[in-house]
């Protein structure tokens, strides 16, 4: 079975040819500059291509993907038939969708409902969602939404704390993103561990970073809310901050609210803290070379995922794995050896040689540690083809 895998941004389409049985990827590759001029980079194992292609619109960019996964020299396939299905990731369904669900008119109005709460997001995607349906009319089209998994949270996790109006009214609530990498890890991690009734804790940490708290699968807690902004601090990103904050910079500055949030969403975090950079890799490199901020950027980081992990713990009353995974958490053992120093109280111990190894999917915890501490890169790409293969073939 092929699933192709679309991730529609406002001006750009990343694309993978995927089984989702084996999850082998055929090719994968991304336009770039829509509604500019148009390019497209194109790989397929180790072989690379880089095309300008007229990509005046999102449905340009489709055609170019298709063509080109049918190219004689560059392709993997000799039709568009023999792709089953399209899964495209939307990122915000708001009270809408509590799980993935193949796309008909109704689906699409209530993603164009959810607009408000994902404003920069779900009309790049709807876009995409529309370009395919164009191009690929009779191919069944799936839409993954990166809000559900959390959406089995309970109300004294998702409710904030302020008039019931704005919950009622405009939705206003904890949502929670990444959810296709919670989902993934928690499915993965079952399988690891070899039962389905237990409790975790899933780090995802990279340049956004966000955790869930899960029991037997589902989702209890997370730390992003409303919008990807809430949660420990990120690359850019100041995560958790006192509202009235954005009030005194506003009033002192000048500032108008959307430039004050956008100097949250985008100067804030890591780069804010260390003054250097937003790559964690940098941040080790400067803390080596004796550079306080460096350093007090990660003790920050490490710092906030463990008082979550904390937190979280006591809002499932124990866990037993802990998990952590995303650019940072499977590959920086030193972040990773930080927050366990943290939590030597929960009987949390990890194993030097093993933590000391990147991107591997592994356990680094020792074998009378009271919680399991598991690696597990992070697959959102198989989590949305597996999704789509299941609907798609349910449907039949």
């Amino acid at each position: 079975m092929n699933i192709l895998i679309i991730n529609a941004g406002s001006s750009s389409l990343k694309y993978q040819l995927m089984n989702p049985e084996t999850g082998e990827v055929s090719a994968k590759g991304l336009c770039e500059r829509i509604g500019i001029d148009g390019r497209l980079n194109h790989k397929v194992g180790d072989n690379k291509v880089v095309k300008d292609i007229p990509m005046p619109t999102h449905s340009e960019a489709i055609a170019a993907t298709l063509e080109i996964l049918q190219d004689a020299e560059h392709g993997v396939i000799k039709s568009v038939a023999e792709i089953d299905a399209v899964g495209h990731r939307v990122l915000h369904g708001g009270m809408e969708f509590f799980d993935s669900c193949i796309i008909d008119d109704e689906v699409i109005a209530a993603i164009e409902k959810c607009i408000p709460l994902g404003p920069l997001h779900n009309p790049a995607n709807l876009m995409g969602i529309r370009a395919c349906q164009a191009v690929m009319p009779k191919t069944p089209q799936v839409a993954v939404f990166d809000t559900a998994f959390h959406m089995t949270m309970p109300p004294k996790a998702y409710r904030y704390a302020i008039p019931t109006e704005y919950y009622e009214n405009d939705s206003i609530r904890r949502y929670g993103f990444h959810g296709t990498s919670h989902k993934y890890v928690a499915k993965r991690t079952a399988e690891l561990v070899g039962k389905k009734e237990f409790k975790m804790v899933n780090c995802h940490l990279g340049n956004g970073s966000s955790m869930s708290a899960v029991k037997d699968g589902k989702c209890q807690d997370t730390t992003m809310g409303l919008t990807p902004l809430a949660g420990v601090p990120m690359g850019t990103r100041s995560g958790d901050i006192d509202a009235a904050v954005v009030q005194f910079i506003c009033n002192k500055y000048g500032m108008s609210v959307d430039e004050c949030l956008n100097m949250l969403n985008k100067k804030s975090g890591m780069l804010a803290l260390s003054g250097v950079s937003s790559d964690f890799r940098d941040l080790e490199d400067g803390a080596k070379n004796g550079n306080e901020a460096c350093a007090l950027a990660r003790d920050k980081f490490c710092y906030e995922v463990a008082k979550y992990v904390g937190a979280y713990a006591a809002a499932l009353n124990g866990i037993d794995v802990l998990t952590f995974t995303a650019g940072v958490g499977e590959n920086d053992c030193n972040v990773r050896a930080a927050v366990c120093e943290y939590l030597g109280f929960m009987g949390v111990k990890i194993d030097p040689e093993l933590n000391s190894k990147r991107g591997k999917e592994m356990v680094i915890s020792t074998p009378d540690s009271k919680v399991q501490v598991w690696v597990v890169p992070t697959n959102e790409e198989l989590m949305i083809a597996q999704d789509t293969a299941e609907l798609v073939n349910a449907a039949k």
